[in-house]
């Protein structure tokens, strides 16, 4: 995947992180993903992600916050 695009979420305040995320969804190409940093793993958003037809991986980092990466599902094309 050639471009990420980064969004650092720790400080909002849900409901943001995720309107912040739906919103960049918009934004992304077939080559691009998202890195997102949140202080919560965010379970809402990861029924969306399916359904809309995007992959993520969630992984907690040494800070204690989340990385949650998402990239759209081209094998649903």
């Amino acid at each position: 995947m050639s471009e990420e695009i980064f969004l650092d979420t720790r400080d909002l305040e849900p409901p943001e992180p995720l309107e912040q995320v739906l919103e960049t969804l918009c934004r992304l190409g077939n080559e691009q993903r998202i890195r997102m940093l949140n202080r919560r793993e965010p379970y809402p958003l990861y029924a969306i992600l399916a359904r809309e037809g995007y992959c993520h991986e969630t992984r907690c980092v040494p800070s204690g916050d989340f990385e949650i990466l998402i990239w759209l599902d081209n094998s649903r094309n």
